[in-house]
């Protein structure tokens, strides 16, 4: 059941996004079955990582997530409006940023690794809340700057290969790539599990792959570069829906 009214819920939601496609979309539908029946995506592993961490007393204050914000139901939206622009930075912040910046600020504790199980876990767990709601992020305001250079990262040509993501992702969409289907690109999935990885990953490192792929420089996934481009590419994906954790090959 849990199956067939999200998979219901996702095409109504890519329908009124007009020209956007989820990747979902494209899968196998045996791929498609996994992301859909909680009991058998992998990614829920990670998910109740997360709900022990956001229990967890951390850091020299000794708090938790839960005694700032309370049960995580509260998160409800946050994933769909993110990347978001922290004022007192004076950046903007993607979902893991926000999570390591109120783990030095408010719990007094180390910044969690990229990738780490925790940090993916806390991430998704406040994804999951957001499941089904349209992606929308704020781009005007002093966001605008951001959003810019997110955008002039996606359309330049780098690396040895003299690629950019738009080239793929936008002018070669639907097309086949060694047998593979070239995807639009979105991340309203992640972090999502990958058949691939055998393990849940951030959007960072599936930048980090492409850019690997072209021989280009990789992103910082703690820096202000990778917020921009994520916030970008959010933007990309406002009318779909959030599906964290997807499911990709």
């Amino acid at each position: 059941m849990i199956r067939v009214v999200f998979w219901l819920l996702l095409v109504a939601v890519s329908a009124q996004a007009a020209e956007k496609r989820s990747g979902y979309l494209d899968e196998a539908p045996a791929t498609r079955a996994m992301q859909d029946d909680d009991s058998a995506n992998p990614g829920f592993l990670w998910v109740q990582g997360g709900e022990a961490a956001w229990a967890a007393k951390a850091g020299t204050q000794q708090r938790s997530c839960a005694e700032c914000h309370g049960a995580v139901a509260a998160m409800r939206g946050v994933a769909a409006r993110y990347p978001a622009y922290d004022a007192t930075l004076g950046r903007p912040l993607t979902v893991e940023q926000r999570i390591n910046h109120c783990r030095q600020t408010h719990q007094g504790a180390p910044a969690l690794a990229a990738e780490s199980d925790e940090l993916l876990g806390l991430a998704a767990l406040i994804g999951l809340q957001s499941r089904g709601m349209k992606v929308q992020v704020a781009t005007d305001g002093p966001a605008r700057p951001f959003f810019a250079a997110g955008e002039r990262f996606y359309t330049m040509r780098q690396g040895q290969l003299n690629l950019s993501c738009s080239q793929c992702h936008d002018g070669l969409a639907g097309h086949h790539l060694a047998g593979a289907l070239v995807p639009q690109g979105h991340a309203n999935g992640y972090p999502l599990y990958r058949l691939e990885w055998q393990a849940m990953g951030s959007l960072a490192r599936r930048i980090r792959n492409c850019l690997f792929g072209v021989r280009a420089a990789p992103l910082d996934p703690t820096g202000e570069e990778f917020a921009a481009l994520a916030l970008y590419l959010a933007w990309r994906d406002e009318g779909l829906a959030v599906e964290t954790p997807a499911v990709r090959p």
